[in-house]
Order: structure tokens, then C-alpha cells, then sequence
């Protein structure tokens, strides 16, 4: 940070950076009172390898959309798309689709686009349906029990590797692999270095873990039986598909299989959670669609904007620049902080309250536009719907919630697990029973 401008005040001791404040949830009221203040807020930041200690947050909704769709003046490529900095080789290490810029980017994003069409999508909806319906009837069978396990973790991480390629007996191993990458963004880790046989520095692996060398090792595994053997999966496009003449390098590749399988699970994991905690809180939401499945877009809309699964993204400042009056100096870390986003009064009518009815839901979990829009982001509304439709379908309403432990991460919203009541209504039989 230069003397192009001070930080605001009076919030200067905020620190919405600290992950042991999101162990109670995320701090709304600090997020409310930056973006009451004029310009920008800028953010200390301590870590061992931040050389400039702090960043400018970025929490209204209009900010994260300016920042969102101007690659040329808030760069990926440049530093980092988290936090904290990284030496050159650590970069070039782990940089995936997430730290390229235009074109760059572009020539990445081509390759797996066409496995992620809403065309494709739709081909994986019977399957979900199938996935949804074998853990619902577990719920039934219980009458609820720790959602994350039993719904919110198994169905988007069982549809992910069905997509990749992955065969269904690695289902377990690949959440267990993401959990930790999550991990990672906490202030402990319960890895030792050397966990699924890493030899390779904490400092050049995603998120610092050695769950990342697993995922690197396992996709390069199966990358390497599709090559010679390809079936009709993800991974075997990505390992067959020429970019710009050229494959994939390997490293491109298992960054790809990094991003793709903790995109798939963690995400969609975290917005099934936080939508059915919504809807056990707020049983008249739940009311409201079973009376009338013509609001299932709005509510998949309201979950996706309610649970905000990503708290945040970085941007560094290619160049000097403004943004919402406030000067920035080119080498500034610039961070989008998407629940805030989320809840902008400028935006969203009463921002604070869920509201399956809301239309032209204006959310930006899935980002705030431009380049790096979330490639997943229909498989997850399709996951949602097809959750709720199969919900709806059995009866099955979110009745209460207990013993909450959550993740106290900066980076994802993550509940650990969390016991949910339900109530399953007793179907009428057909007409022709009944007589």
C-alpha cells in the first residue's frame, strides 16, 4: 500500500482475515460496517510469507463485480488468488486455471468447457436423482442424523467422479482428501508433511497440504490409464484434448484434477448444508415450495446467495488504479469477499432474512462475472434441484438443527457436520388403494 489513500476509519482494527472469527460463522456485523464506510478498507494482514502485511476488501456487491470482470486491471496471474504470498516456484507449482489471466486463461478454460456445458450437465441427472435418492433413504430410515455425512458430503463428491471418471470405490477417498484440503485453510493441521507419501515441500503443494500431493498422484495415476485407454469421462478429455497444437502439460493437468474434484465436492457440499439448515430454521421457506415447485429456481438462487460456500478471491493490481475512490497501487492485493457481497443492502432487500421468493436474485457466490465465472456453476444448481425435488418428492422436511461444528476458515464456509432433524410426511396411496 502506497499514500494514494488511508484507510478508512474507524473500523481499522477489523480483521476479516483472522479465520478464528469464522468459528461462530461469519462475522456479519464487521462485514456490515465496512461496507458502510466510504472507499475501501484496508485489511492487516501477518503471515510468515506476506512481505507486505495487509490487502484492500473488496464487500459491496458492485466493487466485487468491478473487480470480478477486469482481468487487465486486477490480475490472477500476478501473486496469488489467496492470501497469503508465494515465491516464483511455488507459484508456477501450483498455479491452475484459477491464476491465469486472458489469454492464458482463456486457452485453459476452452479445454475442460465443453465437459461442463448445461447440455453435458443434464446427462448426469439421472444419475443424481439415483445418488440423491439411495442416501435420502437412509435419511428416512433414521429420521435425520449428521447431514454432512449422510447427504451433504456423499452426493456432490459421488457426482464429481462420475463426471471425472473415478470409479465409485474412491468416493470415500477423494472427500477425505478435500476435507483436508480445507484444512489447510484453517489455523491447524492435523497432516504431518509426509502424509500419502509426500516428498515434495509443504510450500510448493495447494493450500500447504500434503492431501494436495494425494490428489496430484491419484489423478495422475488415472490420467494415465485414460491416455491409454479413454472411456467418455472428463479425465480422458483433458488427457486427449490439444490446446492452441499442445496438450495439457502434466502439471497442467493435475492442477486441473486438483481444482475439478475440490470445486465439485467442496462448494455444492457446503451450499446443500447451509440450505437445509436454512430451511429447518425457517420451516415457512420450506412450506412455501411444497406448496409450489415453481419457486425451486429461487430457492436454489437464495441457497446458492444464503451459504456464499467461497468467502473470498483474490486480485492483484496489474496497475495503478481507482476503485470506489480509493487509490491503488499496482502490486496491491485486492481480495473479493463474496458473503458480503451477498448481503449488500444497495443490492438486496432485506439482505439478512431467507427468502426462497426473491427473483432477479442478483447473487455472485459463483463469482461477480467475467473470465473466471465458475465452470461448475449449473452442474451445482442442477445437484440442488434434484436434492430438493427428491426432498419434496418423499416428504422429507428439514425439521431441526443441533450440534453445529464448524470449519473456522477464511475460505470456505464449511460446516464439519451437523445433526438435522426431519419429519416425513406419510404419502396417501392411489385412488384406486384407497377404494
Amino acid at each position: 500500500m502506497t499514500d494514494g489513500s488511508a484507510p478508512s476509519e474507524p473500523p481499522a482494527d477489523i480483521d476479516i482475515a483472522d479465520a478464528g472469527r469464522y468459528g461462530n460463522g461469519i462475522p456479519w456485523d464487521d462485514f456490515r460496517t465496512l461496507r458502510s464506510q466510504p472507499g475501501l478498507h484496508w485489511n492487516r494482514y501477518e503471515a510468515e510469507s506476506n512481505v507486505d502485511g495487509g490487502f484492500w476488501a473488496v464487500t459491496r456487491h458492485a466493487d466485487v463485480c468491478e473487480v470480478s470482470r477486469h482481468p487487465e486491471r486486477f490480475s490472477s496471474a500476478i501473486g496469488h488468488v489467496n492470501l497469503w504470498d508465494l515465491e516464483a516456484d511455488a507459484l508456477e507449482a501450483r498455479r491452475s486455471i484459477l491464476e491465469h489471466d486472458p489469454p492464458a486463461h482463456t486457452r485453459l478454460r476452452r479445454v475442460v468447457s465443453k465437459a461442463f456445458t448445461p447440455r453435458q450437465m443434464r446427462r448426469y441427472t439421472e444419475r443424481t436423482r439415483a445418488i440423491a435418492d439411495e442416501l435420502l433413504d437412509v435419511v428416512v430410515e433414521r429420521g435425520g442424523g449428521d447431514w454432512v455425512e449422510l447427504v451433504a458430503a456423499p452426493l456432490p463428491i459421488r457426482v464429481i467422479i462420475a463426471i471425472l471418471g473415478v470409479p465409485p470405490e474412491d468416493a470415500d477417498y477423494m472427500v477425505e482428501l478435500s476435507n483436508h484440503l480445507v484444512e489447510g485453510t484453517t489455523e491447524t493441521q492435523s497432516l504431518p508433511p509426509d502424509a500419502y507419501g509426500n516428498t515434495t515441500p509443504l510450500r510448493l503443494l495447494p493450500f500447504g497440504s500434503p492431501a494436495a500431493w494425494g490428489l496430484y498422484e491419484y489423478g495422475a495415476k488415472l490420467g494415465d490409464e485414460r491416455l491409454a485407454h479413454p472411456t467418455d469421462d472428463v479425465v480422458s478429455h483433458l488427457v486427449h484434448a490439444e490446446v492452441g497444437g499442445d496438450r495439457l502439460t502434466a502439471t497442467e493437468f493435475r492442477n486441473f484434477f486438483q481444482v475439478l474434484v475440490f470445486g465439485g465436492n467442496e462448494t455444492t457440499r457446503t451450499a446443500i448444508t447451509h440450505g437445509t439448515m436454512a430451511f429447518a430454521e425457517h420451516p415457512e421457506q420450506w412450506d412455501r415450495l411444497a406448496a409450489d415447485r415453481e419457486l425451486l429456481p429461487n430457492a436454489v438462487e437464495e441457497i446458492i446467495r444464503w451459504a456464499s460456500p467461497i468467502l473470498h478471491m483474490r486480485r492483484t493490481a496489474a496497475v495503478d488504479t481507482e476503485l470506489a475512490g480509493t487509490q491503488i497501487s499496482a502490486g496491491d492485493k485486492v481480495v473479493m469477499w463474496y458473503p458480503s457481497a451477498n448481503r449488500d443492502e444497495a443490492v438486496f432487500e432485506r439482505p439478512d432474512e431467507f427468502d426462497i421468493g426473491r427473483t432477479d436474485n442478483a447473487q455472485i457466490a459463483f463469482g461477480g462475472g467475467g473470465p473466471h465465472f465458475c465452470l461448475g456453476a449449473y452442474l451445482a444448481r442442477m445437484e440442488l434441484t434434484v436434492l430438493l425435488e427428491a426432498m419434496l418428492d418423499r416428504g422429507i422436511r428439514p425439521a431441526s438443527v443441533a450440534d453445529l461444528v464448524r470449519i473456522p476458515s477464511n475460505f470456505v464456509h464449511g460446516v464439519a457436520s451437523v445433526e438435522v432433524a426431519v419429519d416425513v410426511a406419510v404419502a396417501e396411496p392411489p385412488a384406486a388403494v384407497r377404494a
